[in-house]
């Protein structure tokens, strides 16, 4: 009988070990993910259950506004992350405090920056997000609201990333979900009797008490994270995190971008269209969301291993986590497309907008494997300090590449061509993930 290679099984374990500690970095990030959806979800179901289509519309083109948003806050929560997880992989641990810092103060000047430009030019913006004359009022309320709380919704992606470096990926979680339950209660409490200004605050409030907690960990229990006043950091550490979290905030952006362009592309065929594209792309992104929890949840183990120069078992890692990842996606694609009728019903009890929600989300979810394959690639491009790499692929299924393939099929095929634009986008940005990933 032939004994087991000893070598091998060595090897084995290391990559056991491995998938273990992926997976207890991942699987927190895909929960807290999952509480994302949350937030949006509760806002999409108790304003659907007021039967008013246009103010469904109305919330749905401020999608964008939190997009962008959350950009702001990438750019220094998974900027700051990657950087920090490297230096911690080089035993950096007083350089880590100081970036963190950084990363918080300089967060919170950001937010304000945005929202108050935001505010200034409000109208103009909301009606470029795809608003019409019937759904402006109702954006207006909950535009205003969310950009005048700005601040508050950018440093929670801070600390949210920041954590994970430390290993404390399930305190992040719970941060997390406190906003969202907290937002959840105050839903029905607010919406009836403020409308749209009450799912905002509902959803500031949430974020608020996310901020708070995680504020709390950092003083009180983190060894390595700081909040000491920092407002500058080396031009070395600088660019380094610019380099990889503007890399990640053009993907947001570039999300943002690309709801803008279909509701602007709707908005010919009717305001019951934009709703009902609205309530759908809140369902992708539970199938998203998961795909973006796996993938970015890996962020602080690639940068670890890249800091260690352990260039092996970043590439035993990353086979593992795209198969595991493709597999994953077809299942949840299966599963939506089989239940898209019942889930939309779920959300909103207007007949005509589920009829048209159906095709929509079939069409949206129909490329999940590929987007996974292509967010699995750009994360580990940006942990692994890869900047090019990664802003071209995030340029690309959410970015001109979809803008290109939008408007192209719209022109070749009308509404059913604005329908299946992103699985197309999906299937020919996975061909950019082959030279990249061969080359890295």
């Amino acid at each position: 009988m032939r004994m087991p290679d000893r070598n091998q099984t060595v090897l084995d374990t290391r990559e056991n070990r491995l998938v273990a500690v992926y997976f207890r970095l991942s699987l927190p990030v895909v929960l807290s993910s999952v509480v994302t959806i949350l937030y949006n979800l509760a806002d999409t179901y108790f304003i659907a259950q007021t039967n008013n289509a246009l103010l469904v519309a109305g919330v749905s083109v401020c999608a964008p506004i939190f997009m962008i948003l959350m950009a702001f806050g990438n750019i220094f929560g998974q900027g700051g992350s990657s950087l920090i997880s490297r230096l911690l992989g080089q035993g950096r641990t007083e350089e880590a405090g100081r970036v963190s810092a950084f990363c918080f103060w300089i967060s919170l000047v950001a937010g304000a920056v945005i929202g108050g430009l935001l505010l200034v030019v409000r109208d103009p913006f909301l009606v470029l997000l795809g608003s019409s004359t019937d759904t402006l009022p109702y954006a207006r309320e909950y535009g205003t609201v969310m950009l005048a709380a700005s601040p508050l919704v950018v440093v929670s992606f801070i600390h949210m990333n920041l954590l994970r470096c430390e290993g404390m990926a399930g305190i992040s979680m719970a941060g997390s979900c406190l906003g969202a339950a907290v937002n959840m209660i105050l839903d029905p409490l607010l919406i009836p009797s403020m409308g749209a200004s009450g799912a905002a605050v509902a959803s500031v409030t949430g974020y608020l008490c996310t901020d708070l907690f995680l504020l709390c960990v950092v003083l009180f229990r983190s060894r390595v994270l700081s909040v000491r006043p920092v407002l500058t950091v080396g031009k070395a550490y600088l660019r380094e995190i610019l380099a990889i979290g503007v890399t990640a905030a053009i993907t947001n952006i570039a999300g943002s971008l690309c709801t803008m362009l279909i509701n602007q592309r709707l908005l010919f065929y009717g305001d019951d269209k934009i709703a009902a594209m609205g309530i759908v792309l809140k369902v992708t992104m539970i199938v998203q969301m998961i795909l973006v929890g796996f993938s970015f949840g890996g962020i602080p183990l690639f940068g670890y291993l890249s800091g260690a120069g352990e260039r092996r078992k970043i590439r035993t890692l990353m086979m593992f986590c795209m198969r595991f990842l493709v597999i994953i996606a077809l299942i949840m694609t299966a599963l939506v497309c089989l239940a898209a009728g019942p889930v939309l019903h779920l959300i909103t009890p207007d007949p005509a907008i589920v009829e048209t929600g159906i095709p929509m989300l079939r069409w949206q979810a129909a490329g999940s494997a590929f987007a996974g394959i292509v967010m699995l690639s750009t994360c580990i491009c940006q942990a692994t300090g890869r900047a090019l790499p990664a802003l071209v692929l995030s340029l690309s299924r959410q970015g001109i590449l979809f803008a290109v393939v939008l408007l192209f099929l719209s022109f070749l095929a009308g509404y059913r061509g604005i329908l299946c634009s992103q699985c197309a986008s999906d299937v020919l940005s996975t061909l950019l993930v082959i030279p990249i990933m061969r080359n890295g």
